[in-house]
């Protein structure tokens, strides 16, 4: 997965590339309330998805920038040692909108083989054996990887918002039985 891969494609097949397709999120007081709802839930799963392997690439890079802190200092501890402290949420320098997400990720094997093809592109599989100009390159392409994604949950993000605002616009105006819609849910 390089981070071109990672672009949405007008016109694609994807999740992603509907999702993110020119008027998907337009005219939506057009729409069936059970398309609204069908649409929203396509849009909250990619935004999981992309939050997922988000996170994955995180993990990725805070292993690289500890080997690279260690380094720095001097340490000659063992990275697997530190490796529970390197990757607890506390120490995160790239926190996103602490979204709740009450969705399960789809298609995980797929996505961790993807982040795992990365990792292996890279040759950061053993972050120890990578000279200090690999250990640099290696947090480059994951970064940009990481970024391009973040970027695209950010997009997703706005559709999922404008479709859940004409919900509940729909709600207020008293345009939904609610019996109905608790059915639904």
């Amino acid at each position: 997965m390089s981070a071109r891969a990672a672009q949405p494609v007008p016109g694609g097949r994807r999740r992603i590339d509907r999702v993110l397709a020119d008027g998907y999120a337009d005219a939506l007081a057009e729409l069936s309330m059970d398309e609204l709802r069908s649409r929203r839930r396509e849009a909250e799963q990619e935004e999981t998805d992309l939050s997922f392997t988000r996170r994955m690439l995180q993990g990725r890079l805070d292993i690289l920038r500890a080997e690279r802190a260690r380094r720095a200092g001097g340490d000659t501890g063992s990275l697997v040692d530190r490796l529970a402290d390197i990757l607890a949420d506390s120490v995160r320098q790239d926190r996103g909108l602490g979204r709740h997400l009450d969705r399960e990720p789809s298609r995980l094997d797929e996505r961790r083989r993807s982040v795992e093809q990365v990792i292996s592109d890279v040759g950061i599989s053993d972050v120890s054996a990578l000279d200090d100009t690999g250990l640099e390159a290696a947090l480059e392409r994951v970064g940009a990887l990481e970024r391009a994604v973040s970027e695209q949950r950010a997009r997703v993000q706005a559709v999922v918002d404008r479709l859940t605002a004409e919900v509940g616009r729909r709600y207020a105006a008293g345009g939904v039985d609610i019996a109905e819609a608790l059915r639904d849910a």
